[in-house]
């Protein structure tokens, strides 16, 4: 559930544990030309696993903060699929992704959930009736037009293990994955691992018990470089407590 302040904590004590990741500029070029000419910044370092909390993505994408909200639940699928490709685009993985939605969580987390949900529920629903007093008091004085064109009434409780909604999500990121893979040069020679809400654990932790399970092979490299992609703090935590030499996160 994140650690408050942790980030910041760490980050004013260690500054150059921060690497700043960017995109690389390809406005306009082919994606063959991209990797011909090494389109890259070099300050990065080489990263061999990609690993995605799709919670991390699917939330802002469904809500987002600093953009208007979807109108559709297809333009919200899309802005999905763009947010994995910036990812894959900024870390270029040499050898796995690996893309994990939260399943059915522990029952300690599942009652924390619960009352979090329902508050946060109750609160939307005062938001809106509160919303629509304003407006008729502000379009009864003629402050404000009102626009027949409303955002998608979204209720990001849906975002859970056993809704439709993730369902639909899981069936339209394989079709995704399966195009990226054909298509995409950056794809091509991956091994892409796909975990939907139907196997049980949190996302971040089926990444760690994948990474566990590997260490414990035989062909298992030790200086495999590793980024995982999510937006808790506790990530930190579980990145230092898996001892691996080379483990970042984005």
């Amino acid at each position: 559930m994140g650690v408050p302040a942790f980030y910041k904590w760490l980050t004013l004590r260690y500054p150059n544990i921060v690497i700043n990741a960017k995109e690389p500029v390809t406005t306009g070029l082919d994606i063959d030309k991209i990797i011909k000419d090494n389109y890259i910044d070099t300050s990065m370092p080489e990263i061999d696993n990609l690993y995605l909390d799709m919670n991390g993505i699917i939330h802002p994408c469904s809500h987002p903060m600093d953009r208007d909200s979807p109108s559709s639940i297809q333009e919200m699928y899309n802005s999905v699929f763009d947010y994995v490709d910036k990812d894959v685009r900024i870390i270029r993985p040499k050898q796995l992704i690996y893309m994990a939605i939260d399943g059915v969580a522990p029952r300690a987390k599942m009652n924390q959930q619960g009352s979090r949900r329902c508050r946060a529920a109750l609160e939307a629903t005062e938001q809106k009736k509160e919303k629509l007093i304003l407006e008729r008091e502000w379009k009864s004085k003629g402050l404000i037009e009102i626009k027949n064109d409303t955002p998608l009434d979204f209720d990001s409780n849906v975002i859970t293990p056993g809704t439709k909604f993730l369902q639909d999500l899981s069936k339209c990121l394989l079709i995704y994955v399966k195009s990226k893979i054909n298509n995409d040069p950056l794809w091509r020679d991956l091994t892409v691992i796909f975990s939907d809400a139907n196997v049980p654990g949190e996302g971040e932790h089926k990444i760690l018990d994948f990474i566990r399970t590997q260490r414990v092979s035989n062909k298992y490299n030790p200086n495999t470089s590793h980024c995982i992609y999510g937006a808790d703090a506790d990530l930190i935590m579980l990145a230092l407590i898996i001892h691996e030499p080379h483990f970042y996160i984005i």
